[in-house]
């Protein structure tokens, strides 16, 4: 599924109407109409939960929440056959009544053909305008004609004097894309009135207030229970705080063919199975070959590990294996091994450094490089803890290997302690993969953890391409951003994976991927999905988020 910001949707909108000569009016019918459809199959499917008839719906979960969803669209420009049977008429008009928000721009106009069809459809509906409906311009305007000579009931907002319990939800079209900052006067007003009345709300586009590039909330923001995404997803929907305030997400086609963005090479991607297949040739599901050995499947060194941090390499080195690599070893210091000989039957144990050695030293690099002279990748990293020549030990081993490199953890943070990848010569020989969280990435890239998580997509795009690295920004919604500017973010996973140790599993799946023959790329996205999906069983396995151990994702890998 793709993604976009506002620019490039701007763009998508220009070419469509002026390139391709499709009428902005017909995108507008379209995309008003398929959110009255989005509103019908709440209405729908929350009368059939009222009755408690959830497997008749398909709805999953407690809220019927669904993933983020890809829907076909109407293309033709009429109001089009009725949004329910007959029969259904009669019901759905006893039971709802929906308040229709609408703004000077676009988005209101996309509101009022969505108050259109859904009258159509037998739900009453009422247009309340933010500001006079005089101050509607272009394609708006035009619905708002409409409106008036169909007697559209409507009103002009007025602080404190709508009756929002006369309704039974809301739709929400006051800012669209590409709006600006936090809201102000009668916007932010209503924003608060209507997230203050506790009805359901179905958001166009993105809820108002969020930003549709960064996903930042300046200010008020409506908190919606749906939001449909017009065209394509909006890249702020993909990033939290937007993200919950979003709701569930719904993508809908409104007559902008895909092509256009392809062409463009809008190449920032939503990681699905569907997208792994065909945009990496990952196969989350891939068999495998029924003559295969343990040589087949790549062989993985890990280099990392303490006295007080053993259990980061052991839980690499088992999700490694879990994730199907034919074998696994652990370089680490002689004086450690003795405490962790057996704690992982299937993982080897090699010493790196001087005889006895209880920690790492500069020394211990010669040692790795030798180990890994045998080996498929090297990942770097995990419970490594600070020690004296540390940057000369990490630079050995990153000018050394001529295998993949997974760098996390302290390793990460020596990096960014020895200047930086800006310091030091680009690797060529082989994919290198960086797997910072915020914290360890704003050390990377010089700025603060608040500002990495103000623009996650833009700032791991922008040092992906900068330094030559394939970059795993983690966290809700993790990002991979690759050399030739391609961004995939993930839907996996959930908020009991922020427990330690996490991140050291998700450092063994993406190792044993590329030892498998994967490249960087396609290890990192698939890697991540995995991880992600593997959190979710783990948390359904355990009843509750809260409960998940990292230990608890190798086991539903």
């Amino acid at each position: 599924m793709r993604i976009v910001n506002k620019e490039q949707m701007r763009a998508l909108d220009k070419e469509t109407i002026e390139g391709l000569g499709i009428p902005a009016l017909v995108l507008m019918e379209n995309a008003g109409r398929a959110v009255a459809e989005e509103v019908a199959s709440w209405c729908e499917r929350h009368a059939e939960l009222s009755r408690g008839n959830l497997e008749a719906t398909g709805i999953e979960g407690k809220a019927g929440r669904r993933a983020v969803q890809l829907q076909p669209a109407s293309h033709g420009t009429g109001p089009g056959p009725s949004l329910f049977h007959e029969k259904d008429k009669a019901r759905f008009a006893a039971a709802e009544r929906w308040l229709i928000l609408v703004g000077k721009g676009n988005n209101g106009g996309d509101g009022i053909v969505c108050a259109r069809h859904l009258l159509g459809a037998g739900i009453p509906a009422t247009l309340l305008y933010a500001d006079s409906p005089d101050s509607l311009s272009g394609e708006a305007e035009v619905q708002r004609g409409i409106a008036e000579r169909l007697k559209i009931p409507f009103e002009v907002y007025q602080p404190g004097e709508t009756r929002f319990d006369a309704y039974t939800g809301i739709v929400d079209a006051l800012l669209g894309t590409g709006s600006k900052g936090a809201p102000r006067g009668s916007y932010a007003d209503l924003i608060g009135e209507a997230n203050g009345s506790g009805l359901p709300i179905i958001a166009v586009d993105i809820p108002s207030g969020a930003d549709s590039d960064t996903g930042e909330i300046p200010g008020a923001c409506i908190r919606a229970s749906l939001t449909v995404s017009l065209a394509y997803l909006k890249a702020g929907l993909t990033q939290y705080p937007a993200a919950s305030a979003a709701g569930e997400v719904v993508v809908r086609h409104i007559g902008i063919p895909d092509t256009l963005a392809e062409q463009a090479g809008y190449n920032c991607f939503l990681l699905t199975e569907e997208s792994l297949r065909s945009a990496l040739g990952a196969d989350p599901a891939a068999p495998r070959q029924p003559d295969a050995h343990k040589g087949t499947y790549g062989h993985v060194l890990l280099a990392g590990g303490s006295l007080a941090m053993t259990g980061a390499c052991l839980l690499a080195g088992r999700a490694a294996l879990r994730a199907g690599c034919g074998l696994a070893t652990w370089a680490l210091p002689p004086g450690v091994l003795p405490h962790v000989c057996g704690a992982v039957p299937e993982l080897m144990l090699a010493p790196a450094g001087p005889s006895g050695a209880a920690g790492w030293s500069e020394a211990a690099a010669a040692d790795v490089l030798r180990l890994l002279s045998a080996r498929d990748v090297l990942a770097a990293g995990p419970g490594l803890g600070r020690f004296d020549g540390e940057a000369a030990w990490l630079r050995a081993l990153w000018e050394g290997a001529r295998t993949p490199l997974v760098l996390d953890a302290d390793a990460l943070n020596i990096l960014a302690a020895a200047g930086g990848l800006g310091a030091w010569p680009r690797r060529t020989a082989a994919d290198t993969v960086l797997t910072p969280h915020p914290g360890e990435m704003a050390r990377l890239a010089g700025v603060t953890t608040a500002e990495v998580q103000r623009d996650r997509l833009g700032l791991a795009r922008r040092f992906a391409e900068e330094h030559g690295v394939t970059l795993v920004l983690k966290g809700a919604r993790t990002v991979v951003a690759v050399p030739d500017g391609r961004v995939f973010v993930n839907a996996t996973g959930n908020p009991g994976m922020a427990t330690g140790g996490s991140g050291d599993v998700l450092t063994g799946i993406i190792a044993s991927l590329l030892a498998q023959g994967y490249d960087a790329v396609a290890a990192a996205a698939l890697g991540v999905y995995l991880h992600g999906a593997a959190g979710d069983k783990a948390a359904a396995r355990r009843g509750h988020a809260a409960s998940v151990l990292a230990g608890d994702l190798i086991e539903a890998l």
